[in-house]
């Protein structure tokens, strides 16, 4: 998938596409469904499949006090929608010249000029350019004249609930520690990427030892407590299972920052002696909460719990430990 970072680098022979215009924050059930239909109708015209995006929640500029926390970080929506087929991602910018821009020139400029754009997909919802004046009904309207359609993609719904897959539910469930319920929402486990960096070696010390990320700051980590999981090493491209914990650690108190550390759970023909992740770029996946966080009175009854945690996360994960 290409990715342009401004319509300048959009080249002059670009085009036909059809374009989903969208925060595609999370990437989650709904999105996917949206970038479905426009790699079908990609198909059926011969035109190429983009996406526009933004490089943050416009909210970040128009209204920052009401502004969410990202699900995942700009670089991760990127990844995501480079998975789901898509020739193309034009992610823009959003400033206060953006936000000023009218409607009708954002269609012009952007979707017209720089894409060619033949069919626009987006959401009933969708709100674009200065004060929010673009509307479905506006595209509609514009379109016959600059040479493009629209579709609206209805909203998605999973069998189960009766809710609107959106990224404010996926904050919601993460915020309760609820991941298996996050991840049918997303459509994949939620993760977190990162660094794995020098901790206190309080783990190692239990018996334990454990993978610490760097302070995540661009995405969204789900509440504290001990999950079952796995832990992605993109150095290596091995893919362990792991007891996750997420905190500051109530037993110590010491621990100033919410931290993601994650032990791995040996496994035959695994030499967890001989594994060494500092400095290794990691996703851990959250896929189970085992237990909420919580402080206990010292060091043996911590590291007896941890050993039942890492047991749990072997049975959820389904590798013996």
């Amino acid at each position: 998938m290409i990715v342009f970072r401004d319509t300048g680098e959009v080249p002059a022979d670009f085009g036909p596409s059809v374009v989903a215009i969208g925060k595609f924050d999370g990437v989650h059930a709904g999105h996917r469904a949206v970038i479905a239909r426009l790699n079908e109708r990609a198909a059926e015209t011969g035109a190429r499949a983009v996406a526009v995006t933004f490089d943050r929640n416009p909210l970040a500029v128009l209204r920052p006090d009401r502004c969410p926390e990202n699900v995942v970080s700009v670089d991760r929506k990127i990844e995501l929608l480079g998975e789901l087929g898509l020739d193309a991602t034009l992610l823009l910018t959003f400033d206060h010249e953006l936000a000023s821009r009218s409607a009708e020139d954002f269609v012009a400029e952007i979707l017209v000029r720089a894409l060619k754009v033949s069919t626009v997909l987006v959401g009933e919802d969708f709100r674009f350019g200065h004060g929010g004046a673009g509307t479905p009904e506006l595209l509609r309207a514009l379109g016959p004249d600059n040479g493009f359609t629209v579709e609206v993609v209805d909203d998605v719904y999973l069998p189960e609930y009766s809710r609107r897959v959106s990224s404010t539910w996926i904050r919601e469930l993460l915020i309760q520690g609820d991941v298996t319920a996050a991840a049918r929402v997303l459509g994949r486990y939620p993760d977190v990427r990162g660094e794995v960096v020098h901790g206190l070696k309080r783990g190692r010390e239990l018996g334990f030892p454990t993978a610490n990320l760097s302070t995540i700051t661009d995405a969204f980590v789900p509440a504290d407590g001990v999950y079952a999981g796995w832990l992605v090493d993109h150095d290596t491209g091995l893919r362990h299972p792991s007891a996750i914990s997420v905190g500051t650690n109530p037993t110590f108190d010491d621990v100033l920052v919410r931290q993601v550390e994650a032990h791995v759970i040996g496994r035959i023909g695994l030499d967890l002696d001989g594994l060494d992740l500092y400095g290794h770029d990691v996703t851990v996946e959250f896929v189970e909460r085992l237990r909420g966080m919580v402080a206990f009175e010292g060091m043996e009854k911590l590291a007896e719990q941890m050993g039942d945690d890492v047991t749990d996360a072997a049975r959820v994960l389904g590798v013996a430990s």
